[in-house]
């Protein structure tokens, strides 16, 4: 470094101590905004606050998080559409050739099945033996759901197998013979 006149150093450069000090300020205000953008409720119930590693790590926990949850929210509207657009196209194709009898689709998911059934409002259907019948072909049904349209009903059930049962899968042939048949006793 130069030495000025009076024989100590110039400051034309900032000191090292200063430059590093800056640096570690920058990085406590912006490890401080990092961590105010994470819930509380994902912090270590303590009484003290997290030291700056802790934060960094529980922010990187909390973003890994959110990176699933997207991926799993992004499957499930990708199943979703898919399944409006096979509605929509059973919609179409019993508006079109008329709802003489029952229409009946049946959707292997690999763990689960979807069901979509077309009705008149004149049947007297009953969902309890529907979901009587997966059940006792090894599937669970998580949900079921009916809307009325003009004059049809449109049943969409969507069961998962039970991982209790040792069956490897679900025959699906099976489960839409057994409805169709319950279908026809109406």
């Amino acid at each position: 470094m130069k030495k000025n006149s009076c024989g100590g150093q110039s400051n034309s450069k900032p000191d090292r101590k200063a430059i590093e000090k800056k640096r570690r300020n920058d990085m406590k205000i912006l490890c401080s905004k990092l961590a105010s953008l994470i819930p509380h409720h994902n912090f270590k119930p303590s009484k003290e606050i997290a030291s700056q590693q802790d934060q960094l790590d529980l922010a990187a926990v909390y973003i890994k998080h959110l990176r699933e949850r997207i991926e799993k929210l992004k499957r499930l509207k990708e199943e979703a559409m898919r399944s409006m657009e096979a509605s929509s196209s059973m919609m179409e194709r019993t508006a079109s050739v008329g709802l003489t009898s029952p229409v009946l689709e049946l959707r292997d998911l690999g763990s689960s099945i979807e069901l979509v059934l077309i009705t008149g409002l004149n049947k007297n259907f009953m969902l309890y033996e529907v979901i009587s019948i997966f059940e006792q072909e090894g599937a669970e049904v998580v949900s079921a759901s009916f809307s009325t349209v003009g004059g049809k009903i449109f049943h969409t059930l969507h069961a998962q197998l039970q991982a209790k049962l040792s069956r490897v899968g679900v025959e699906t042939t099976r489960v839409c013979q057994r409805l169709q048949e319950l279908i026809k006793s109406y």
